[in-house]
C-alpha cells in the first residue's frame, strides 16, 4: 500500500480505509500489516472463521434469492459487512449474549442457528425464540430500542456475578436515536458489562454518515459518557474479533484484557468498563429488499469496497500462511452450499398455525382481537386451509 492508499498488489484498486484511523490485522490483499499483530488462534479456529464467513455469504445470497420468489419476507442483505459480525462473535465465549439488529446474520451462524433463525424471516416468531437458546436475543426491527435492553440484561448479569458479557449491534443510524444515548450513559455510569458494536457501513438507509452525525467518528461519542471507542475496519474478520475479544475482556474484568493495546483506555483489573466498537465497513447491496440503493448512492462508489472483501481477504490470508488448498477451499463452500439448503428445507417444513398470531398480541386479548381471531378460525374451519394458502 503507497502513501496514496494504492494497493501495491499491482491492480489499481484504491482502498478506501487507508486514510481512516482504524485497527486492522489484515491489508487488502488479506497479507497481515507489517505493524500488526495476527491474533493468536488455532489453524482450526482460523478455517472456522472463514468458514463462517463463505456459510452467512451463501446464506445471504438464497435469502435475496428466497424473497424475490416470494417465499420470505423483506429481507436485509449483509454481504460485505460478514467481517465484523463472524469475526466478533468468534471473540464471545458461548454464554456471552448477543443483540442485533437485523443484519448481524454470522453471529447466527458462528453460534450454529441457521435452520433455528430462518423460519422467522418467513414469518414464524418462533425464529426468534429458538435463537434465545443459543443465547442470541431476537432481531430488533425498531432502530435502537434494543440497546436499552442489552444494557439491562448486561446489569443484571454484573448483580448476579455471572461471567457474562452483552455485544450489542447496532448500525450507524442508530446512533441519532434517544435510545442510543440512554443505553450509553446507564452503560456508562453503572459500568455494565456491555460492548457497543456500531456498524458504520456509511448509509442510514438512504441517509449518508455526514448527515447522521457532525462528529468525526462514531467511536468518539463513547468519550461524552466516560468510556472508551474504538474504530475498526468490519472488513476484516481478524481485526474485528481482536477489537471485540479486548473489548470484552475489558467489559467482562477490566484492565487491558488480554488481547494487546488495540482498544487502549485507563481500566484496571477492578474497574470493567462498557466499550463502543465503530465498525467501518460497507454494505455492496440494497439496505433491504425492499429498498433500491441506486436512488441514493453512485454504483461507481461501491467498486472500492468490493477490493476489501471480508471472504476473498481471509481466504488470501489462509492460503499465504499455508492453512488452506483449493481442495480446502472447495470443502468449505461445498459444506456452505448443503448447511444452507438444510436450513432452507428445515424452515419450510415448519408448519404455520394461524392462531399463533395473536397469542402474544396482548397479556390477554382485548374483546376486539378475540373476535377477529374466532372470525378468522371459524372461515378457515368453513372453507378448509387449502382456501387460504398461496399457490406456489
Amino acid at each position: 500500500m503507497d502513501e496514496n492508499g494504492v494497493d501495491d498488489a499491482g491492480d489499481g484498486a484504491t482502498d478506501p480505509l487507508a486514510d481512516e484511523d482504524v485497527y486492522r490485522v489484515l491489508g487488502p490483499d488479506g497479507s497481515p500489516l507489517p505493524d500488526a499483530t495476527v491474533p493468536d488462534l488455532s489453524d482450526e479456529r482460523f478455517r472456522a472463521i472463514y468458514r463462517d464467513l463463505v456459510v452467512t455469504r451463501r446464506f445471504d445470497e438464497r435469502a435475496v434469492s428466497l424473497q424475490r420468489q416470494g417465499r420470505i419476507g423483506t429481507y436485509a442483505p449483509c454481504a460485505g459487512q460478514e467481517g465484523s459480525a463472524v469475526g466478533s462473535t468468534h471473540a464471545l465465549a458461548d454464554r456471552d449474549l448477543i443483540s442485533y439488529q437485523y443484519r448481524e446474520h454470522g453471529a447466527a451462524v458462528v453460534r450454529d442457528l441457521l435452520s433455528e433463525y430462518l423460519p422467522y424471516w418467513m414469518g414464524h416468531e418462533a425464529g426468534t425464540e429458538a435463537i434465545a437458546d443459543g443465547n442470541v436475543f431476537p432481531l430488533n426491527i425498531g432502530i435502537a430500542a434494543h440497546l436499552p435492553h442489552a444494557v439491562g440484561a448486561a446489569w443484571a448479569f454484573a448483580h448476579r456475578d455471572e461471567d457474562r458479557v452483552v455485544a450489542c449491534h447496532f448500525g450507524d443510524g442508530a446512533t441519532s436515536e434517544g435510545d442510543f444515548h440512554e443505553a450509553m450513559n446507564f452503560a456508562g455510569v453503572f459500568d455494565t458489562p456491555t460492548v457497543f458494536c456500531c456498524h458504520n457501513n456509511g448509509w442510514a438507509i438512504s441517509v449518508p454518515r455526514g448527515r447522521q452525525t457532525a462528529s468525526d467518528t462514531f467511536a468518539g461519542k463513547a468519550t461524552a459518557y466516560g468510556f472508551d471507542g474504538v474504530r475498526a475496519d468490519g472488513m476484516d474478520p481478524l481485526a474485528s474479533y481482536a477489537v471485540t475479544r479486548e473489548a470484552a475482556e475489558r467489559a467482562r474484568r477490566g484492565g487491558d484484557g488480554d488481547g494487546g493495546d488495540e482498544v487502549g483506555g485507563n481500566g484496571t483489573a477492578d474497574d470493567p468498563r462498557p466499550v463502543l466498537i465503530e465498525f467501518v465497513e460497507y454494505r455492496f447491496g440494497a439496505h433491504t429488499t425492499a429498498d433500491d440503493p441506486t436512488a441514493y448512492r453512485d454504483a461507481d462508489d461501491v467498486d472500492p469496497w468490493r477490493a476489501l472483501d471480508p471472504l476473498d481477504r481471509m481466504e488470501a490470508f489462509l492460503r499465504e500462511t499455508d492453512r488452506i488448498d483449493d481442495e480446502g477451499v472447495a470443502a468449505i463452500r461445498e459444506e456452505a452450499d448443503d448447511v444452507v439448503a438444510a436450513a432452507i428445507d428445515a424452515a419450510e417444513s415448519v408448519e404455520a398455525d394461524p392462531a399463533a398470531m395473536f397469542d402474544h398480541a396482548f397479556a390477554g386479548l382485548s374483546p376486539e382481537t378475540r373476535r377477529q381471531r374466532d372470525d378468522l378460525l371459524a372461515a378457515v374451519a368453513e372453507r378448509g386451509e387449502e382456501a387460504f394458502l398461496r399457490e406456489e
